[in-house]
């Protein structure tokens, strides 16, 4: 998931807001301003406006230190970051790979609701002290809130369900278990796919009685039957492309694109006229600076496409998955899942040497599977 905005580097990993982030804050600031005046009444709104504003803010605050948890950990059990996202339904951190043990991918996994545990309790003993002080019982009130929360994720996130952090633990212990990673990744999506479903039916009903909230629950629900189901499916193809490198299903020497020709000019005097359907991008010195597809130079308005470059519609370089020939093709799968582009650019050291697309990933697929059968 791309970050629409960028917030920087804590902790040496670069965190950004999806703007669907909105909706928790709309969330948050809706049920605060009714809740507020409520429990106090005869305050200045504004009050409760600043109550509802510092709550929204901790509680995001909240999540960036769970998700900077697995960051931190993955990163110390020899599994590379990407990022951190945070959005509607919480905060994603990406991962390049995977746990190499069972240990380590319980460790990943539970720092997560355990950060949101101590965070939690950090936010009650704060409440404590501030009532203790005399301090407004608003403030208290809206550092209690963000401590139930907190205590509230870390509890729901260890549901042993994928994606939650609890089907992680679940897929380490089965994993530690029957020492077959693939098998425990299927037991854990499915337990996902069904707490999903869950949400989706209890979210349904509390649509239907008008208890309020029920749509989120759906919302939920679809997103974990989703991203399980997703799991799952890339489980078993990593499976079926065990050994495969990515120089075995690479396009070698792919073919190239000057950053700034004109987007008109490239459509008419070359894309046309060849058979793929994506171009890493050059400079003038020979250095990669992106790439486009297609897809992307279709999305330009035609009265634009004279004078647009193909720099200004490109993927930047920075977005673009990389890989090593000699690196496995399931470690690259995960790089490439929340990529609109769905492509990587493969490097040896610094030579671009080759492209891997979705079709060639498929092919490769097909062909491992129709091997595996033929020689059952």
């Amino acid at each position: 998931m791309k970050a629409s905005v960028r917030l920087g580097r804590p902790a040496g990993v670069p965190v950004g807001l999806h703007w669907s982030v909105l909706g928790i804050g709309v969330l948050l600031l809706v049920g605060l301003s009714v809740r507020l005046p409520r429990a106090f009444p005869g305050l200045w709104w504004g009050f409760y406006l600043i109550g509802a504003v510092v709550a929204t803010a901790l509680f995001v605050l909240s999540l960036l230190a769970h998700e900077l948890a697995h960051a931190v950990v993955a990163r110390r059990n020899g599994v590379a970051v990407e990022g951190i996202t945070l959005w509607l339904l919480g905060g994603v951190a990406r991962l390049k790979g995977e746990a190499l043990t069972p240990g380590a991918e319980f460790r990943i996994a539970v720092v997560g609701p355990a950060a949101s545990a101590v965070t939690g309790a950090g936010m009650f003993l704060l409440a404590w002290a501030a009532g203790a002080a005399g301090l407004p019982m608003l403030g208290v009130d809206v550092l209690g809130y963000v401590a139930g929360i907190n205590l509230l994720l870390a509890g729901f996130n260890l549901i042993p369900a994928s994606p939650l952090d609890g089907g992680r633990i679940l897929r380490s212990a089965v994993w530690k278990w029957r020492g077959d990673r693939l098998t425990a990744t299927i037991w854990a999506a499915r337990a996902g796919r069904v707490f999903g479903f869950l949400l989706i039916g209890l979210g349904l009903v509390r649509a239907l009685s008008g208890m309020g909230l029920g749509l989120w629950w759906i919302l939920l629900g679809l997103f974990v039957v989703t991203m399980a189901g997703a799991e799952e499916a890339q489980a078993r193809t990593g499976a079926a492309l065990g050994g495969v490198r990515v120089r075995d299903v690479m396009t070698p020497n792919p073919e190239t694109a000057p950053a700034d020709v004109t987007v008109a000019r490239f459509l008419g005097d070359v894309a046309m006229l060849r058979r793929h359907s994506a171009f890493p991008l050059l400079d003038t010195e020979g250095r990669p600076q992106g790439m486009v597809t297609l897809n992307r130079l279709r999305s330009v308005p035609a009265e634009r496409r004279e004078l647009s470059t193909l720099r200004e519609a490109a993927c930047p370089k920075a977005e673009i998955p990389t890989a090593r020939p000699d690196e496995a093709l399931s470690a690259l799968l995960p790089r490439l899942n929340d990529r609109a582009d769905g492509r990587a650019l493969v490097y040896d050291g610094d030579d671009l040497v080759g492209i891997v697309s979705p079709s060639d990933i498929s092919r490769a697929a097909a062909a491992h599977g129709l091997a595996s059968g033929s020689g059952s």
